[in-house]
């Protein structure tokens, strides 16, 4: 069997892109793609990119992780004669009758492949963008005789999607996540470990920090403030001279998109503390000057600080588009349809979403989301959720060698969190390059141990000064300490230095001991 016609792939993700591509190019398919340009196209699928197939004489478009809210523009690519299939992990729009029932709008494509379908008898529906791709290619390659060894040879790719697209690590995601990081601690891919050597990562084990904090923001960072073709580029590259010039542009990329984001929260909060718009149940703040690609990541960040759902908007040509992210609590998709008549395209899932809207009907926007939400004070109070009590005296390298089997972490299966009550801190030292790494002498009056933070330090400062005084405050700096005692929420890991290793607390939460 081949392909014959030539394929055009329209993708949202360039871990998307790539593995589509290679995948189909690998069954003898004709494949052109394109990422949307955000600032100048938007978010997925539309009418110029269709026109455009057709000029082209494409037979067939492809989405992935997009086009299951595109019922126009797939309905003009129907109209042109063009094949569409429809590759997507996103929520089924829908129109709710007033009766209170729900009529699922599906676009008319030649194929829809989301497993939130509801007419989906597909068992696991939490799958990401590129892991819908993935299952395509799987059943892709079955057709073509290609061996199964070929497939999960992309799980590599489809890993980082998975840790960068924050969908819960339960199921075939954990599966796919763990088979990935054991490809990619091995691959062979030259532009992948060119950007493992300008990250610092060569050398060392990749993980799901790795993913999710250091590899994925390097190849989104193209996408958010340049051309995403960059870092496909990059993982496409065979020469190695040119896969690290690559590497090391999108890791220089990826620091001005850190700083750009630093400056973005720095306003948003501003403008939410001086307008008292902390009171509010949700969170919309218009950034006219931040660079609309990152107002996704700037939501989240607000979403940590106040633990409320958060949308961040931008000035568009058009209007205004922006991004958000929500708490456990508040299905953020659902609420925006409550605003459909005052925006323009959006989509997403219950975490997070995107959206556009005309500038005039910003105000609207916040007032009429606050006034319709479903959240109570109680939702909105962070929590914090312990496994179970340990003492120090039950913790071993055993112990830590058990506990790492439940890996990987992340939304979903988070890393277990443990509590120890009445701790002694002895000592206290501030450390990092930027001031920003805790270390404490903790004791419980018969084994010592050290704790690591990488909180917020003023807190526990203000926390210590506040119950136990200034002077301790120093002693404590000093190592000498006797009076402070706290409790902790805490994981316990292995730290090797030189060497040597020893047993230390990880430390997520603190409290004055009652």
């Amino acid at each position: 069997m081949e392909i014959v016609s030539k394929s055009y792939l329209s993708i949202y993700g360039v871990i998307s892109t790539y593995i589509l591509n290679k995948a189909l190019t690998r069954c003898n398919a004709n494949v052109s793609f394109h990422i949307p340009d955000r600032i100048k196209e938007g978010y997925g699928i539309n009418e110029s990119i269709i026109r455009k197939a057709a000029e082209d004489n494409v037979d067939i478009i492809i989405t992935c992780d997009n086009g299951i809210s595109a019922i126009d523009q797939i309905r003009l690519a129907k109209e042109l004669g063009l094949k569409v299939i429809v590759t997507d992990h996103h929520d089924i729009p829908f129109i709710e009758k007033e009766d209170g029932s729900r009529e699922y709008i599906i676009p008319k494509g030649d194929c829809v492949v989301n497993p939130k379908r509801k007419d989906c008898n597909y068992p696991f529906k939490s799958l990401c963008g590129a892991g819908v791709a993935f299952k395509f290619i799987e059943e892709l390659y079955r057709e073509f005789n290609i061996p199964e060894s070929e497939a999960i040879e992309l799980l590599q790719y489809v890993a980082i999607a998975v840790v960068c697209d924050v969908v819960d690590l339960v199921d075939e995601n954990r599966i796919m996540l763990k088979k990935g990081l054991e490809l990619i601690n091995n691959t062979n891919n030259i532009g992948l470990r060119a950007l493992f050597k300008a990250t610092g990562l060569e050398g060392k084990t990749i993980n799901v920090y790795s993913l999710g904090f250091v590899i994925g923001p390097s190849i989104n960072a193209s996408g958010r403030l340049e051309q995403a073709i960059w870092a496909l580029k990059l993982l496409m590259e065979e020469n190695k001279e040119l896969a690290e010039e690559l590497a090391d542009k999108l890791h220089e990329l990826n620091k001005d998109r850190q700083e750009l984001t630093k400056e973005g929260l720095e306003k948003a909060i501003e403008i939410i503390e001086s307008n008292n718009m902390d009171k509010d149940k949700v969170l919309v703040v218009y950034l006219e000057d931040v660079h609309e690609s990152i107002a996704g990541i700037i939501a989240g960040r607000i979403r940590e600080r106040y633990n409320l759902p958060a949308i961040v908007l931008t000035k568009a040509h058009d209007g205004a588009k922006g991004s958000g992210r929500s708490i456990e609590e508040y299905n953020m998709y659902e609420e925006l349809i409550k605003c459909k008549d005052i925006l323009g395209k959006f989509g997403g899932h219950p975490m997070a979403a995107g959206m556009s809207i005309p500038r005039e009907n910003i105000d609207e926007f916040r007032k009429r989301l606050n006034e319709l939400t479903v959240l109570t004070d109680e939702d909105v109070i962070p929590k914090v959720s312990i496994d179970m009590a340990l003492k120090l005296s039950e913790i071993n390298y055993g112990l830590i060698d058990e506990i790492s089997m439940l890996e990987p972490y992340g939304k979903g299966n988070s890393k277990p969190n443990f509590a120890v009550k009445n701790l002694i801190v002895r000592g206290a030292r501030i450390l990092g390059k930027d001031k920003n790494v805790l270390k404490l002498n903790l004791t419980d009056g018969s084994m010592f141990i050290d704790g690591i933070y990488f909180g917020n330090i003023e807190v526990f400062e203000e926390e210590v000064k506040n119950n136990y005084g200034e002077m301790e405050y120093m002693k404590l700096l000093d190592g000498n300490a006797r009076t402070i005692k706290m409790d902790f929420v805490y994981y316990p890991e292995i730290n090797e230095y030189m060497g040597n290793k020893k047993v230390q607390m990880v430390i997520n939460n603190f409290r004055v001991s009652q």
